[in-house]
């Protein structure tokens, strides 16, 4: 049976559509590996690809795009709504198929020694990968952005688990790790008050009392004119996404705000969705084999 490895980088640049195009044709150009899916948020200032292959042909084209993104994105000028610290900020490995956790995160610490030694930029390994517990959480690891990284990187406790120590100015740090499929899931507030975006943010992440694998912040979306609440949930299986939608409905009602829409970016597993339509049409002893798609699969 194939082996199958999912990647999802992300990197710092959402609004020059030639620059993203270099970068995701370097994903292309590897046999062995399938691009999935790629998008941009100029407002977040972000672009995020996926793509799936044979493991080390997977481990070739993140190199590659992480290359290519060092060689055409300049962090002293970078701004954008989304917290970020590097060119190619965070590369997850996702393991998919035939491929065990313990793997990819082997998979990730060569892949960070490489972009280390070859590209001179320093990186932290996170989440399953992390080296140390406090870099189980890429917030913490990304935590001061790249303004805060040259400081950071020299702090006791906060050397680079590759790379070296002074910071890439150009460049800046990327995290690279194995982890669970993450959904990222975005709800407009029909307001331009970033601030009531902010406060439910604040309770709905894990870290403010929230729900257990939500991260969460609140930004303004110029372009829209609209509050939203941006979200990360790491484990869907236990932090569903009906569940965040609708306590954000809730607590967007306490100030006289409703919701717009919602948005998801990149892909998301089917699961995900099917325990939403589930949740919300009160299907009963529902069972995933009755989609349609999913028997054709198999």
């Amino acid at each position: 049976m194939a082996r199958i490895l999912e990647c999802v980088p992300n990197f710092s640049e959402g609004r020059d559509k030639e620059k993203v195009e270099q970068i995701v044709e370097e994903v292309r150009k590897v046999k062995g590996v399938t691009l999935l899916d790629y998008s941009s948020d100029e407002t977040h200032n972000r672009s995020v690809v996926t793509f799936v292959g044979e493991p080390e042909a997977v481990i070739e084209a993140a190199f590659n795009a992480a290359k290519k993104a060092s060689e055409v994105i300049d962090m002293t000028t970078h701004q954008g709504g989304h917290p970020r610290m590097g060119a190619m900020d965070v590369c997850p490995l996702i393991p998919i198929k035939e491929v065990t956790m313990e793997e990819a995160i082997e998979l990730s610490k060569k892949l960070g020694k490489r972009i280390g030694e070859e590209l001179g930029i320093s990186v932290y390994l996170y989440e399953k990968s992390a080296s140390k517990p406090e870099r189980e959480n890429l917030a913490v690891v990304r935590k001061g952005q790249y303004e805060g990284m040259e400081e950071k990187l020299k702090s006791e406790g906060w050397e680079p688990d590759f790379g070296p120590v002074e910071l890439n100015k150009k460049s800046g740090v990327s995290a690279v790790g194995a982890r669970m499929p993450l959904v990222a899931f975005n709800v407009n507030l029909n307001t331009d008050n970033v601030e009531i975006a902010k406060a439910i943010a604040k309770k709905i992440r894990a870290k403010g009392g929230g729900f257990a694998y939500c991260k969460a912040m609140g930004l303004l979306l110029e372009d829209k004119n609209l509050a939203q609440v941006s979200m990360n949930l790491v484990d869907y299986t236990h932090t569903s996404v009906y569940h965040a939608f609708e306590f954000i409905k809730r607590e967007a009602l306490r100030y006289g705000v409703n919701v717009v829409n919602s948005e998801v970016i990149g892909l998301v597993p089917m699961d995900a969705l099917l325990d939403a339509a589930k949740w919300y049409l009160q299907i009963d002893e529902f069972d995933h084999s009755q989609v349609l798609e999913t028997r054709l699969h198999d």
